[in-house]
């Protein structure tokens, strides 16, 4: 017997931008029309897309298209993309929220979700009596909601308010108790959007161990999205990445990370005009330990700096830079001087490498500042903010005590170092 537990074929929703309808009576008839014989929508223009950095040129938008996938039993898949890109509306299609516009999906057993905060509570009933209330809509019996009643209030943490209206809840405890439901009630498949992020730490490392204690411990199918990379990787098995609605990939988790980021940064090497009479930094790049933009943490990783000399044996040259984090505050600095060692005093192109064998930094975005000086008069040349990478814990190796330090080369002919 197969043991695929859902599957999707060639799912695609589309959205109208503005009001509801065609604007008029007969036009919506035609609609209708067209849709009874299976024909494609007649006011639809060819190639609309959902892409929200775009100003839009149609009434029309596929929030998804074409979006084909199945799940075995027991299997973690994590959905990773942009805001916009379609995830939301493909987990409302999955737990039959919405219905897509073409396709279908087929499953096997029960499916509960957490797609926002609050999803499925009745505001003015109390914590227990909403936990009852899904239960029965899950299909479950009184008596099977009470064997697991004390498990569920225990794991949310809200034992002081479970008799209290949800409506007094913070979004917090409203999100624990939403969690705790629609894990201990004994779903099929579990489809969980990024509501964990409301949480604090000390409860999203218990939802993601309750996630794959129910893939690895009890078989059940968890469908996960988040934006947060490290949790993806430490908790699914394949991902999928969707961008502007449209699957760009289905594959084994750290690959699908790696394409993920690659299309999401692209600013891996930055390059400008050379300065008339006095050097210039003309172009930076990076060299991260995944390629693209992904960097992994106690990974290898170079940064590369092409700085054009307009006259031979200039002195006192000095470059240094920064690594700085998602706030823009520093969180490493390096430098290399001409008084210290000779560099940069031929006429043209010059290279200097940086190379760190591990960079050990926590997850995040971050990017580079970067200084060109005259180390003697202390008198500034060039400074501009350039390359960003992604830093992610993926597949963490035991570190490797002892400092490690870094090697700058230097090459006065013109190629990058290997």
């Amino acid at each position: 017997m197969s043991n695929i537990i859902l599957k999707a074929e060639n799912i695609s929703k589309q959205y109208r931008l503005g009001t509801v309808g065609t604007g008029t009576l007969s036009h919506d008839l035609n609609r209708w029309w067209h849709v009874v014989r299976g024909k494609e929508d007649p006011y639809l223009k060819i190639g609309g897309v959902n892409d929200r950095s775009a100003k839009a040129t149609e009434d029309y938008v596929w929030a998804l298209r074409d979006i084909n996938f199945e799940v075995k039993q027991g299997e973690v898949l994590g959905i990773i993309g942009k805001n916009g890109a379609g995830k939301s509306t493909l987990l409302k299609i999955l737990s039959r929220v919405t219905a897509p516009t073409t396709g279908r999906i087929r499953t096997r057993g029960r499916i509960a979700s957490l797609l926002e905060v609050g999803t499925g509570f009745h505001g003015e009933l109390t914590g227990r009596e909403n936990i009852f209330m899904n239960g029965a809509v899950l299909g479950m019996s009184k008596a099977e909601i009470k064997a697991k009643l004390d498990e569920i209030i225990a794991f949310s943490g809200c034992e002081k308010y479970i008799d209290t209206p949800v409506k007094r809840y913070s979004s917090g405890m409203t999100v624990r108790l939403g969690f705790a439901v629609a894990a201990h009630l004994e779903p099929e498949i579990l489809v969980v959007d990024e509501v964990l992020a409301v949480g604090d730490a000390e409860f999203q490392k218990k939802a993601i161990g309750k996630m794959h204690d129910l893939s690895t411990g009890e078989g059940r199918t968890v469908i996960f999205v988040s934006h947060d990379l490290s949790a993806v990787s430490t908790l699914t098995n394949k991902t999928m990445v969707i961008d502007s609605g449209k699957m760009l990939t289905l594959e084994e988790t750290n690959k699908a990370i790696a394409i993920y980021s690659q299309s999401h940064l692209r600013e891996n090497c930055f390059s400008q005009k050379a300065l008339l009479d006095i050097p210039s930094v003309t172009k930076v790049e990076i060299l991260t330990s995944e390629g693209g933009v992904l960097q992994r943490n106690n990974g290898s990783f170079v940064i590369k700096f092409e700085i054009n000399m307009p006259k031979q044996d200039i002195k006192n040259l000095a470059l240094s830079f920064q690594i700085l984090n998602h706030l823009q505050r520093p969180v490493l600095y390096d430098y290399i001087f001409d008084i210290n060692t000779p560099i940069c005093r031929v006429k043209g192109r010059n290279i200097l490498s940086f190379t760190y064998q591990n960079l050990s930094l926590y997850k995040g975005l971050y990017s580079l500042k970067v200084h060109l000086a005259d180390s003697k008069t202390r008198k500034k040349i060039q400074e501009f903010d350039c390359c960003s990478f992604q830093v992610e814990m993926i597949d963490q190796k035991e570190p490797e005590w002892g400092w490690q330090k870094n090697v700058c080369q230097y090459i006065d002919k013109g190629f990058w170092t290997t």
